[in-house]
């Protein structure tokens, strides 16, 4: 099974506001960049978006080492509070509805058709990818600014 690296941002102009994502996939040293944006969302939901839009970009079942400077993701994810969630109807332990539901059904579809593994990294540090990322995000939401 190939691995492929997958570093993700998202960001937002307000919030909520217009909104950008960027992802980066790196296979034996070959980049690809994607990036594209909303006019009126979330940073969150910006977060998601670049994962999903990183995991639909690949053609076969691959181990993915994903990077993320989103705890709201990575913890999500590691932890399964997103499948708790949705096995309790999108409700958080709370009892309050867990927000972007449709963007987390869509975004588990996709991990379960992969070996996923979660690394949280310090935004806006020392990460040249995840910084790049950003670049791709920031640029995606200012292009919707109205």
């Amino acid at each position: 099974m190939k691995t492929v690296t997958l570093y993700t941002d998202g960001a937002c102009s307000g919030n909520p506001g217009p909104g950008g994502w960027g992802a980066i996939l790196e296979f034996k040293g070959t980049e690809k960049e994607l990036s594209g944006g909303e006019s009126s969302t979330t940073n969150n939901r910006m977060e998601l978006t670049a994962v999903i839009q990183g995991l639909k970009a690949l053609k076969e079942s691959c181990i993915v080492e994903l990077y993320s400077d989103s705890k709201y993701v990575i913890d999500a994810l590691q932890k399964g509070w997103a499948r708790s969630w949705r096995e309790k109807g999108w409700k958080k332990a709370d009892k309050k509805p867990a927000l972007n539901p449709d963007l987390w059904e869509e975004l588990l579809m996709l991990t379960e058709k992969h070996q996923m593994r979660y690394h949280w990294v310090k935004g806006h540090a020392d990460n040249p990818k995840n910084n790049r990322c950003d670049q791709m995000a920031v640029a995606e939401s200012q292009k919707r600014i109205l």
